[in-house]
């Protein structure tokens, strides 16, 4: 297993593809693990080096005492950057990692060369959505909100044309070790810090949307 030193904790992380390739960093969702990432590898490593991390809080990474900040999470993907001598990387974040990657690009755009933004947004739900989840996983575990986030995740016709993926995505998202107290009590209400002051250093960008 390879971890990098953070200045307070220890972060998980695994290479997949060919180590000449340009790399492609991949950043996860609340409450899940680099694995989520696994039904994408076959495609991507075939023209990417593919980084996956577990988060602080999530998976093998430390969980250290909280709360934490989007701010923060994106400065433990730079301490990732620096420890792998990475100047800069591609970068794809759904939710959760999608903030951090809009935070990245407003306070260190230098380190990457592009982004992919996944199910996203400035600010996610509000105080009593996300205070009624953490109570719900602190008192049952992440299994007593599995069922609702995978019916988020995945069409009812999608579950049933492919059962077995819906269980495995059920099951990773019951199993990793997750610090509610910590991970989720402050991010999604909080939001990107700079949803609204535009950053003048930042390079210009050119931002696109689309749907599947």
């Amino acid at each position: 297993m390879a971890f990098v030193e953070l200045k307070d904790a220890q972060l998980f992380h695994r290479w997949d593809g060919p180590e000449n390739a340009p790399v492609l960093l991949f950043s996860n969702s609340l409450g899940s693990t680099h694995r989520m990432w696994d039904p994408q590898l076959e495609a991507f490593t075939s023209h990417f080096r593919v980084l996956r991390y577990d988060g602080r809080g999530h998976g093998e990474s430390t969980a250290t005492p909280g709360p934490y900040s989007i701010e923060q999470l994106a400065g433990d993907v730079v301490q990732l950057l620096d420890a792998l001598k990475l100047d800069r990387v591609y970068y794809c974040g759904l939710s959760m990692g999608g903030m951090i990657g809009m935070c990245l690009g407003a306070t260190h755009p230098a380190r990457l060369h592009k982004m992919v933004l996944c199910n996203t947004a400035a600010k996610i739900g509000t105080p009593d959505v996300w205070n009624a989840r953490i109570t719900a996983v602190q008192a049952g575990g992440l299994k007593a909100v599995a069922g609702p986030v995978i019916d988020r995740w995945l069409t009812a016709a999608y579950r049933t044309a492919h059962p077995k993926a819906a269980t495995q995505r059920a099951t990773r998202q019951t199993v990793p070790p997750f610090e509610t107290r910590t991970s989720a009590r402050n991010l999604p209400t909080s939001g990107s810090p700079r949803r609204s002051s535009p950053e003048p250093t930042t390079p210009p960008r050119l931002p696109r949307t689309g749907a599947h």
